[in-house]
Formats: C-alpha cells, sequence, structure tokens
C-alpha cells in the first residue's frame, strides 16, 4: 500500500522579518528630506503598527515606505491589513494603524479546500485544522498540482506551503 504524501498551508509571517523592516523604515523617515519637520513617524503599538504624520499625505508616505521595506525582505503585502487605508485626523496629527495578518481564519481555509476540490485533481483531501489546512494525496505530482494552483489563485492572504512529506 502506498503511503500518503502531505503538505500543510499556512499563512504565517516571520515577526522578527517584520521589525527589521520597520526598524529600516524608521532610519529612512529620520533622514529622508521630505520627512523633515512633519512628525512623521512610525513604530509598534502592541500588536498594531502606528503610523503619525501632519498631514494624510506623509502618513501614506510613510505607509509606502514600510510596504517597500516588507517587500525587500519577502514578507507579501497581503499580510499587512491596513482597514480602509485613510488616515484619521486626531488634533494636528494623522494616524494610521496596521495590524499583521497571522494564521489561515476559518472563512479563508474553507475557500482554499473548495478551490482545491473544484480545480485541483481527483482524489486530494483536505483537512482543517485550528489556523492550517492539511492537503493530501497519494501522488506527489497531484501535491505539486495542488500547490501551482493555489498560487495562481487570486486570494487575500499571504500562503505558504509547509510540512512537504
Amino acid at each position: 500500500m502506498a503511503s500518503e504524501s502531505s503538505f500543510d498551508v499556512v499563512s504565517k509571517v516571520d515577526r522578527q522579518e517584520v521589525d527589521n523592516a520597520l526598524n529600516q523604515a524608521t532610519k529612512e523617515i529620520a533622514q529622508r528630506y521630505d520627512f523633515k519637520g512633519v512628525g512623521a513617524s512610525i513604530a509598534w503599538s502592541g500588536e498594531t503598527i502606528v503610523m503619525t504624520a501632519n498631514s494624510s499625505e506623509r502618513v501614506l508616505a510613510v505607509l509606502d515606505v514600510f510596504e517597500t521595506k516588507l517587500i525587500r525582505r519577502g514578507i507579501s503585502l497581503k499580510s499587512l491589513d491596513t482597514g480602509e487605508k485613510e488616515p484619521k485626523a486626531s488634533g494636528k496629527e494623522y494616524r494610521l494603524e496596521a495590524t499583521v495578518k497571522q494564521g489561515l481564519s476559518s472563512e479563508d481555509a474553507k475557500k482554499i479546500a473548495k478551490i482545491v476540490r473544484d480545480e485541483g485533481p481527483k482524489g486530494v483531501k483536505t483537512q482543517i485544522t485550528g489556523d492550517e489546512l492539511r492537503v493530501s494525496a497519494k501522488s506527489r505530482d497531484d501535491l505539486q498540482t495542488v500547490i501551482a494552483v493555489l498560487k495562481g489563485a487570486d486570494l487575500d492572504v499571504a500562503l505558504q506551503f509547509v510540512n512537504y512529506r
């Protein structure tokens, strides 16, 4: 009897890489001429990242710098949730808060399982466990096909494929 091969579909972000990107963005904001005197800053506040400046355009520019640093560090922008991307005015400063999404929500896991069932090869099984999705099949080629299908799918979460055995 042939043993089954499997892999897990997860959505995890390395917190240290996000920290590194945030530190690089902080240095660039401190050095850039167009950020002088506008009170621009970016920092952690608990589990959220808070960007502030004296105008909404400058806050969006801070966000753009941070997103550039995340891309350079290999972190998908799908894992950064900025809400409606509209800075809120509080007094004389504008604030924008962003969070880093970790794990697959049950709706996303169900959506991914449906894509695997509909577009993947026959005989591929999916199982939702917590915030990850286990995909198993008798053939490793079928698993490679599923990975290709999921990479091509237009999902609003960043996916990683781990524990391939």
